[in-house]
C-alpha cells in the first residue's frame, strides 16, 4: 500500500503550472490525505515548500533524482 492517496503529475510543466496543479488536486482530498507529485521542473524545490508553508500543508518529502522530482504532500486545515 502507497503512503499516498493522489497522483499529481506535472512532469514537463514549468512554473506556475506544478503548482496550480498540485492546488487543484489537492482540493479533492480530505485534510490529513496525501499527494505523491511528480515534477521536472527544479523550481518546485523552492516552489513547493513556500506554497505548502503558505496553505498550511505539511511537506512531508521531497526527493530529487536526475530530472525527477518526487513530493509527497500532506493536506492541511
Amino acid at each position: 500500500m502507497s503512503d499516498w492517496q493522489l497522483d499529481v503529475d506535472v512532469r514537463g510543466l514549468l512554473c506556475p503550472l506544478p503548482i496550480f496543479k498540485t492546488d487543484q488536486a489537492l482540493a479533492g482530498l480530505p485534510v490529513g490525505g496525501r499527494a505523491r507529485i511528480l515534477a521536472t521542473d527544479p523550481g518546485i524545490a523552492h516552489d513547493l515548500p513556500a506554497w505548502c508553508q503558505i496553505n498550511g500543508h505539511a511537506m512531508v518529502s521531497l526527493v530529487n533524482k536526475g530530472r525527477l522530482w518526487t513530493a509527497i504532500v500532506e493536506k492541511g486545515t
